[in-house]
Parts: C-alpha cells; structure tokens; sequence
C-alpha cells in the first residue's frame, strides 16, 4: 500500500517511538523510509550596534545543530539499513517546521507522513503551537501520529 513514508523526527524519546513504527511499518509494506529533521535558524540581530561575535557565535551553534541533525537522521537510516529498507536522509533549514515537513514529503514523493504528537492541549497548545496539528490540517497526505 506504502511505497514510501517520511519520517519525521526532533530526536526526542517521542519521536523516536515514530521512528520505530515507521521502521515496522515500511518493513511490512516493503516501502523505501525518509528520515526528515528541520533545524530552525537562531535569531540573529543586524541592528546597528550588534557585536559582530555574537553572530559569528550564532553561526557556529547553528552548525553544530546541523551537525547533530545529520547524525540523528543518519543513524535512522543505519538502523533501517540494518533490516534491509532503502531510507535517505534529509535534514531542512527553516523556521516553518510544519511546511518543511509537508514540503518534502511532496518533493520525496511519499505517501505517508508518520510523525509523534506531544499531545498538548489547551494553554500548552496555544502557547507552544502544534507542529503536528499543522501538518494534519494541510498534509493532503495521510500522516500517522503517534503519542
């Protein structure tokens, strides 16, 4: 039914539980895996008067975010490897976490997003957003949620 799902994942204990069905679930349909981390930019301030060492700070932290992106997805992929599935790694750069997940989940041609839900509700919601909640009200995909 599933020729190919993306994953997504921040590398939490939660995620990592999505990770694992996504891995179960392409082993039984027989589907190729995307492994899919966004990395969100630090906020950096060009106003007349910034130090310029704080931006050359910020750039490092932001590689080593990226750094640490890659070896999460690549260790999904070493693992589905390890059951024999074909899994690349994608790791995006933006802000929208939510639109990058549905954007390369169209640009991989997957169809299935599987993806973990904190569950928040109410003022917890409001507050922090719902990533998951966004994916779900504009993925014309099926994604799963797992919590």
């Amino acid at each position: 039914m599933f020729k190919k799902i993306l994953v997504a994942t921040d590398g939490s204990p939660l995620s990592e539980k999505a990770v694992e069905q996504a891995i179960d679930l392409a082993c039984v349909h027989n589907a190729e895996l995307v492994a899919f981390t966004v990395v969100i930019p630090i906020p950096r301030s060009y106003m007349e008067g910034t130090v310029i060492q704080a931006i050359t700070a910020a750039d490092a932290m932001e590689r080593q975010q990226l750094e640490a992106a890659q070896v999460l997805v690549d260790g999904i992929v070493a693992r589905a490897g390890a059951v024999g599935l074909s899994c690349q790694s994608v790791v995006a750069h933006s802000s929208q976490v939510a639109e990058s997940i549905i954007a390369a989940a169209k640009q991989h041609q997957s169809d299935l997003i599987v993806m973990a839900s904190h569950g928040r509700k109410g003022i917890g919601r409001l507050l922090l957003g719902s990533e998951t909640q966004h994916v779900l009200t504009h993925s014309v995909l099926p994604v799963l949620v797992l919590r």
